[in-house]
């Protein structure tokens, strides 16, 4: 079993809210034997464009191939202003040309994947970006099952707070493993696993 995290923090280096969480939930899908692989997408040329292969130089063709070898997408974004972070914005605008594929009659190269969401904040906005987000995998015959999103809103994640690794793994720990666990064993249920 193998699942892919689409990392779209908006940060090249250093500490990041959204890749500590990813981090956390990794870990918890490891412990079921599961094979993860993390895409950090800031650090990728993806290109802009609506097609599979934008050309030369562009990353986004070998990341769909890695999409389309998992069983497992998560998506994990930060809230910026009520919505979803510019990557998770490309993912889905490169994804499109597969939903021209099905508009052509063509069986969609992602159905039958399981996904989920995860996000952090520092604000409200997470049941906006889940419906996007559940909108999208549904057109591309993807799966979300229910309990599959883990949202983080707390003040320590705020623009202008910089609390360490520990801090954000010890709120992870203390207040989200029962959400967590809960998503690991539906993405598992609905995986077939």
């Amino acid at each position: 079993m193998k699942a892919l995290i689409l990392l779209a923090t908006l940060k090249k280096s250093g500490l990041s809210n959204t890749a500590t969480l990813a981090e956390f939930f990794t870990e918890r899908l490891s412990r079921h034997g599961v094979s993860v692989e993390t895409i950090h997408l800031v650090n990728e040329n993806i290109l802009p464009g609506t097609y599979s292969d934008m050309g030369p130089g562009d990353a986004w063709p070998s990341i769909l191939a890695r999409l389309e070898a998992a069983q497992i997408i998560i998506f994990a974004t930060p809230i910026w202003w009520g919505n979803h972070s510019s990557e998770i914005q490309k993912v889905i605008e490169r994804l499109d040309n597969l939903h021209d594929e099905i508009l052509q009659g063509k069986p969609s190269r992602l159905e039958g994947k399981v996904a989920g969401v995860i996000i952090t904040g520092d604000s409200d906005g997470s049941q906006h970006i889940i419906g996007n987000i559940s909108n999208f995998c549904n057109a591309l015959g993807m799966l979300l099952p229910p309990y599959c999103s883990l949202a983080v809103q707390s003040k320590e994640q705020a623009k202008d707070k910089h609390p360490t690794k520990e801090m954000l793994m010890e709120i992870y720990n203390k207040d989200y493993s029962k959400t967590a666990d809960t998503m690991v064993s539906q993405l598992l249920k609905y995986s077939g696993s």
